[in-house]
């Protein structure tokens, strides 16, 4: 394969294999969805008729948002009673940048029946201010959060990841049971435990490394949990086979595909939506963003590539050179200090330094196309939208703001007029002037 692929089961994969077999209905429920919309992203699928709209359920259909820092989950009785339209839901997709082994555990127990509920926790260093899982004999009583939990409860270090799993119908019933009797005077899903034992089910605890499932209330949690996943994406790139000069440099998204034996220099950046393929070369910093960089191309030093960059094999794209939205074909090379927006430029055409594609009006953008076999010279403005054919050829400083046929020479610049010993009568000049306000001064 050109391009690396994940080849692990995603936590959508299980849970949709689950859900569609018809076998067993199942609901992942998230609590305190506004810890985890940065590791979460969710889609309904649910029968037009008789399902009401919220805004919780908005936030899912349109990937997790700020609907959620907005009051759903936490704060009526509208909010909680209107997630019984999950029983009518044909399916229900959840991506979760989480181990799949963990969800695929919680699964298992309740297919062999073990608990009515799973609930998935970790043993928290600083518990800090989680809900707290209370167990007795081996099973989970409730879940209390910090504000109502008492000092015994609150020295307990099993914490609450916000991720439960339990039959569709029980969710249904356990959820419409809900009261705000607690110190905030809120509708706590979490409640749904304690609901389920006095109804004389089961519940029960998957545990997971604390790091799995990292809360982030402040901006320093946020950090570190950066750090925490910037640390396996570069062991998971390297144990694919990529080429990390120095690793703790690097910095990835969490979509970032490189293909085996791409070889990528120090302090090169990846934002979102970037695949590399095999054998590419990233040279040091440079920043990468919704583009596609084929086999062999080698990109910077110090190069940018925006969203809609598309480097066709063996392209370079050198220092200082800056492309968006545009597609090079094959051997294209634009190797110094260029700007390329909006563009497609053909094979095995040299585009020189100090290139612009002058693509904005200051309103509407504009594209340019150039040919395959063409030769931009240097500091060559091309004022899109413009033309210029294959195996054509601009002559350096032009400024290009008509099509060029193929296999055409465009010059576009003033004509040069040499003045005889000018150079030397004007610095007399100029020095003799400078002296004179020196001495006045």
């Amino acid at each position: 394969e050109a391009v690396a692929r994940r080849d692990s089961v995603t936590a959508m994969e299980l849970v949709n294999d689950l859900v569609n077999s018809g076998t067993y209905p199942l609901v992942i429920l998230t609590l305190i969805i506004r810890q985890f919309r940065h590791l979460l992203q969710a889609r309904l699928l649910w029968e037009d008729a008789g399902c009401p709209t919220f805004r919780g359920v908005n936030a899912f259909r349109n990937g997790v948002g700020s609907s959620f820092d907005n009051g759903a989950f936490g704060g009526g009785a509208d909010d909680v009673t209107s997630i019984h339209p999950f029983a009518t839901f044909k399916k229900f997709e959840m991506a979760v940048h989480h181990d799949s082994a963990d969800l695929a555990r919680m699964i298992a127990r309740l297919r062999r029946a073990e608990f009515d509920v799973v609930v998935l926790g970790f043993q928290a260093a600083d518990p800090g201010r989680y809900g707290r899982l209370v167990e007795t004999g081996g099973a989970l009583d409730r879940i209390v959060e910090f504000k109502d939990a008492t000092a015994d409860e609150r020295a307990i270090t099993l914490c609450n990841s916000g991720i439960v799993m339990t039959d569709a119908s029980v969710m249904t019933d356990l959820v419409g049971r809900i009261e705000n009797h607690n110190a905030a005077g809120e509708y706590y899903l979490t409640d749904i435990v304690a609901l389920a034992r006095r109804q004389g089910l089961t519940a029960g605890v998957v545990r997971c490394g604390e790091d799995e499932t990292l809360g982030v209330n402040t901006r320093a949690e946020l950090a570190g949990a950066e750090a925490l996943f910037q640390a396996r994406a570069r062991a998971a790139a390297l144990d694919n086979g990529v080429h990390l000069t120095a690793p703790d440099t690097v910095f990835f998204a969490f979509d970032t595909v490189i293909g085996r034996d791409a070889r990528i220099e120090p302090n090169v950046v990846f934002g979102p939506g970037v695949t590399v393929e095999t054998g590419a070369t990233l040279r040091a910093f440079s920043h990468l963003e919704g583009c596609h960089v084929a086999r062999g191309a080698v990109v910077g030093p110090y190069a940018r590539l925006r969203p809609g960059a598309e480097l066709g094999e063996n392209s370079r794209v050198g220092n200082f050179v800056e492309v968006k939205n545009a597609q090079l074909d094959e051997g294209v090379k634009v190797s110094h200090l260029s700007y390329i927006g909006d563009a497609r430029i053909g094979a095995a055409t040299n585009v020189g330094a100090g290139t612009i594609t002058c693509n904005y009006d200051g309103v509407f953008k504009h594209r340019t196309e150039i040919g395959p076999g063409a030769f931009i010279g240097s500091n060559t403005m091309l004022v899109a939208p413009v033309q210029v054919g294959s195996g054509a050829m601009t002559a350096s400083g032009s400024v290009i703001t008509s099509n060029v046929p193929d296999d055409a020479l465009a010059v576009a610049r003033a004509r040069q007029a040499n003045k005889p010993a000018l150079a030397r009568r004007m610095f007399e000049r100029l020095r003799a002037l400078k002296a004179k306000k020196q001495d006045g001064a």
